[in-house]
């Protein structure tokens, strides 16, 4: 389709006073599309359609000449009967990147410190700038995984809210339990901590922390979820949190109106009424991701120990070269410029065309470059 012909230029607006450190901050970027004979690995979205069930949910939550229900009351006394916990003690928002924004915007500002690891979700720094408060950014092991012992000294005064995110995107390695409580045992009670476990559903380490198991024992605690990825309703902007009610007023106070519309609160029910069944499709996502893990080792690429529904490639300062590669291959990845590739596990027929790109850049790596020696 050709663009539509301009009639005319509107003002520069070059005038305009505006923040300087948001003109400085880039966008989100969100994954490429592909092409109709690629496949788009990008956006760590679920292959998956919706099922029947939901989408007879979506259709049926047709009047939007209507305002939805603004606190979402039906979805959050759904998941409040589920988890044991009263409907106040549940937040919903237009996905958990929005409850983010609540949290940090509640909690911090000019002159205060958001402190999480890094590289980590690649919103968590527009998110902080927005909030007119300062990244503190804690540099990932060699592993990909948090330092812990690091982020717990780096707490200054300054630090309103930090920001564990397990599975950790875009590595996909995960906290442990233990060093989970003993990182919070470190944390001053004043200090917001958010658990980020947008991925928690692929998780099948039981040494990793489960927010659910731990909510209830720190005050300063709140856990931060959603229906994008194992549930398949990234389209439709629906997450939530759980924790005490008066953090979650804070965070609801920030919250822009009516964002969360009644056709995505419907859908969550009937995604939560298809639970089993949804989970049997993230099953198969597990078994493929071991699969695509098990099989890039063997081509020689150094992977971290993932967890969630995508894979990590650390491809340093030939990133960008490796991606092209990807994609002459049919696979858009996710590149992160002189770090690394997340790769989705995508649909099956993905596999193979994924590998076999794969299996060419790993040769053609330096050493160091996300490639190892095998024994």
């Amino acid at each position: 389709m050709n663009a539509p012909e301009v009639s005319r230029r509107l003002p520069d607006a070059t005038h305009v006073r505006l923040r300087p450190e948001i003109l400085a901050t880039p966008p989100y970027r969100q994954g490429k599309p592909a092409a109709a004979d690629a496949f788009k690995l990008s956006s760590n979205e679920n292959p998956f359609p919706p099922l029947p069930g939901v989408i007879d949910a979506i259709v049926a939550a047709s009047d939007v000449n209507r305002y939805p229900d603004a606190a979402a009351t039906a979805l959050r006394q759904r998941l409040a009967a589920e988890h044991g916990v009263d409907e106040n003690e549940i937040h919903v928002g237009a996905g958990s990147v929005a409850l983010l924004s609540q949290f940090i915007q509640a909690a911090a500002g000019p002159g205060d410190e958001v402190l999480y690891s890094w590289r980590s979700f690649e919103a968590y720094p527009g998110l902080v700038t927005v909030a007119g408060a300062t990244s503190v950014q804690v540099p990932n092991t060699p592993d990909g995984e948090h330092d812990l012992d690091a982020m717990a000294a780096a707490i200054t005064d300054r630090t309103r809210v930090l920001i564990v995110c397990t599975p950790n995107n875009p590595t996909g390695t995960t906290v442990s339990a233990d060093d989970f409580d003993a990182f919070m045992a470190r944390v001053p009670e004043s200090v917001l901590v958010l658990l980020d476990e947008a991925y928690v559903e692929f998780v099948r380490d039981d040494a990793a922390v489960n927010g659910l198991d731990v909510v209830g024992r720190y005050a300063n605690l709140v856990i931060l979820r959603t229906f994008s990825k194992a549930y398949g309703l990234a389209g439709l902007r629906v997450g939530w949190a759980i924790g005490p009610v008066r953090l979650l007023d804070a965070a609801r106070a920030c919250a822009i109106p009516l964002s969360v519309t009644g056709t995505a609160q419907a859908a969550a029910i009937a995604s939560l009424d298809s639970a089993d069944e949804l989970l049997e499709r993230v099953e198969q996502l597990v078994v493929r991701r071991e699969h695509v893990v098990s099989a890039l080792r063997a081509q020689g690429w150094s992977v971290p120990d993932t967890q969630a529904n995508f894979v990590w490639l650390p491809t340093g300062d030939q990133t960008d070269a490796a991606a092209a590669a990807l994609a002459e291959h049919g696979i858009v990845s996710r590149p992160f410029a002189g770090s690394g590739i997340r790769i989705s596990i995508g649909e099956p027929e993905s596999v193979d065309k994924l590998l076999a790109a794969t299996d060419g850049i790993v040769k053609t790596l330096p050493s160091g470059h996300g490639a190892r020696t095998i024994g």
